[in-house]
């Protein structure tokens, strides 16, 4: 497997499942163009390793919920490395357990941008720089299983990166191949904030593999679908939970 002399853009890359991206296509020879929001340290220190290793990387903050952030971060990974063969949208999160009852439509609708339509902003800002590529989304077995309590709203948007998923894939191929992963329980600070510990054992203790997840596992399968040795997969959306899901 080698991504050597290929661009590639991994949103939400600071920390956790997006910065084991970045290290792990880095690692394949990929120039890795690494955003983040809040998390400047932890994605320099990613930067920083790809270096360290002789890599390239770089490191550009932005809001991939607006046009604006997209834009600019699209423009310095063009402007840096002269294209984009490869995009990871794993911008997403929670960011807080509602039921639909005490859910406001403004706590909705910043879930829906920030899984979502992220993931459409940046799928159209590169598609003028991607003439062959790999497109990989990163959906949650709550788009499968409808989540846990409070959940709701995010389930529903990882629904809906699955179904885009599935479209994008009709729409671009054969040129560009679209795939997502659909993780389970992983070790992250994800799981950190929103995830009770007792939760968390009784997950994996239900897990065939009797573990979580690392952040490395899923890196190494956006990796594969990110490669050439994935070249007959698109429109999949891949289960890695360990066995505690069947699709």
């Amino acid at each position: 497997m080698t991504l050597s002399g290929k661009t590639a853009i991994v949103t939400g890359g600071g920390r956790d499942i997006g910065s084991a991206c970045a290290i792990r296509l880095a690692r394949e020879g990929a120039n890795v163009v690494i955003n983040y929001f809040a998390s400047a340290d932890r994605a320099h220190a990613t930067v920083d390793a790809i270096t360290a290793a002789g890599g390239q990387a770089i490191a550009v903050q932005g809001d991939l919920s607006k046009p604006d952030g997209v834009d600019a971060l699209v423009a310095k990974a063009v402007e840096t490395y002269g294209t984009v063969d490869i995009l990871v949208n794993n911008t997403g999160g929670l960011i807080a357990r509602k039921t639909v009852g005490e859910m406001p439509l403004e706590h909705w609708q910043a879930v829906m941008d920030l899984n979502v339509t992220s993931t459409f902003l940046m799928t159209k800002a590169v598609l003028a720089h991607m003439s062959k590529g790999a497109i990989v989304n990163i959906a949650s077995q709550a788009g499968r299983d409808g989540g846990g309590p409070g959940a709701v709203a995010y389930a529903t948007s990882k629904g809906a990166i699955m179904a885009m998923t599935r479209g994008l894939a009709k729409e671009l191929g054969p040129d560009i191949r679209v795939n997502a992963l659909c993780p389970g329980m992983i070790d992250t600070d994800f799981h950190n904030i929103f995830t009770k510990p007792e939760v968390r054992k009784n997950v994996e203790a239900a897990t065939p593999l009797k573990r979580q997840g690392r952040s490395e596992d899923v890196a190494n399968m956006v990796c594969f679908l990110a490669s050439d040795e994935a070249s007959f997969v698109t429109g999949a959306n891949v289960d890695i939970n360990g066995g505690m899901l069947f699709s």
